[in-house]
């Protein structure tokens, strides 16, 4: 039996160990170095082995490995958090006088860099309306070099037209990267569609115990797979082989405690649909969706993560509602064991966004029952209604 005939699980459970001896641990031991020796002078400067700890161990390859083996890239980046696995790829890419294309939906980070960070080295970004697809070819300039996508858009969940945007931007020459956090590459392979770089926060599901920071970067395209390693080096890029041994260890079990949550998200944004303090879900897979047809057609499943539009409520009642729910916690991300809850319209700036008429609350589901989560919502919904 090969390993492409392998299913996921499997292939999670296998790749990645060491070969199995007298007495081999069943997974890779971690390696803390940042000098490495060597038996020859002349070895210290050969390119085809590793000269220094910052340039990973066998913890991170195999980890690397996996990343790539999830999305079936040409090879992966390991970074010490998610918001440096986005602006690696984009500081290879982009180069003062360029243009860049952000989806309005974008992650906060993601906006944040691009308004100031490229714009002190004469970068200009242009926002665009995420259900835009092929129309984004009449924004692309002489001078685009990138077009940054996210589906589902953080907090407000538009679906984009990825093979669109993907045939748009390699008819001009412009790369595409997106934000694949929500779904894990579980559910959505972007690279199948012709997107270059698929992003992930490893941060949530795969870390999945909400104590451990981490990011990676997939290719799909092997020019910018090597340019982004060297990038990675000259900017000294380098991560922890304890996070990237909980990160390994996270993708073990990553598959179950994804569907769970997958499961309870969807059951949960089904319930809230029939309440009448419930204005609008925000969930690609119910099926008044907006973009529902088109999640149809490209996902094969959900995630843990959806909002809610409530019905009109003063901020206070907005911030009780909060505040009396006694299983989600208030914090940001997600993909953690526990389920979350914030307030969403103090980060909300959009400006191709549908007028929600209401406060936004997106909730992040864990591994609680859903019966309990139901009946902690409903108390304190009865709270402020």
């Amino acid at each position: 039996m090969s390993a492409d005939d392998l299913q996921l699980e499997t292939k999670f459970t296998h790749m990645g160990r060491p070969p199995a001896g007298l007495g081999t641990p069943v997974s890779h031991p971690v390696t803390r170095a940042s000098t490495l020796l060597f038996e020859k002078a002349e070895d210290l400067y050969r390119s085809d082995i590793r000269g220094y700890g910052r340039h990973g161990t066998a913890v991170h390859d195999a980890l690397a490995d996996l990343f790539t083996e999830l999305e079936g890239g040409v090879g992966s980046l390991l970074y010490p958090s998610g918001v440096a696995a986005l602006t690696g790829p984009i500081l290879t890419i982009v180069k003062p006088g360029d243009h860049v294309l952000l989806t309005d939906s974008a992650y906060g980070p993601t906006r944040y860099f691009c308004q100031t960070f490229l714009k002190r080295y004469g970068v200009e970004m242009e926002l665009y309306d995420p259900r835009i697809g092929s129309g984004i070819s009449d924004l692309i300039r002489e001078n685009t070099s990138l077009i940054l996508l996210e589906s589902p858009g953080s907090l407000t969940f538009e679906i984009q037209d990825l093979p669109a945007i993907a045939k748009s931007a390699k008819a001009k020459g412009v790369a595409t990267l997106i934000d694949n956090t929500w779904s894990g590459g579980i559910t959505l392979n972007p690279l199948q569609f012709g997107i270059d770089i698929s992003v992930h926060a490893a941060t949530k599901y795969f870390g999945g115990h909400s104590d451990v920071m981490y990011g990676a970067a997939v290719f799909g395209d092997e020019g910018l797979f090597i340019r982004a390693k060297l990038t990675a080096k000259q900017l000294g890029n380098a991560s922890s082989p304890d996070d990237a041994y909980q990160i390994l260890r996270g993708f073990r079990t990553v598959l179950p405690r994804f569907r769970q949550s997958e499961a309870t998200a969807l059951a949960l944004a089904e319930w809230l649909m029939t309440r009448d303090e419930i204005q609008t879900v925000l969930h690609p897979a119910v099926t008044d969706h907006p973009d529902h047809d088109l999640w149809k057609r490209d996902f094969t499943g959900g995630a843990c993560l959806f909002a809610c539009v409530f019905k009109p409520l003063n901020e206070a009642d907005v911030l009780k509602f909060i505040d009396n729910l006694k299983l989600f916690g208030i914090g940001y991300s997600y993909g953690g064991f526990e389920s979350l809850a914030i307030h969403c319209d103090p980060q909300l700036k959009r400006s191709h966004a549908d007028r929600l008429g209401g406060p936004l609350i997106r909730f992040a589901c864990g591994l609680e029952a859903i019966s309990d989560l139901k009946a902690d919502i409903e108390q304190s919904l009865a709270s402020v209604f």
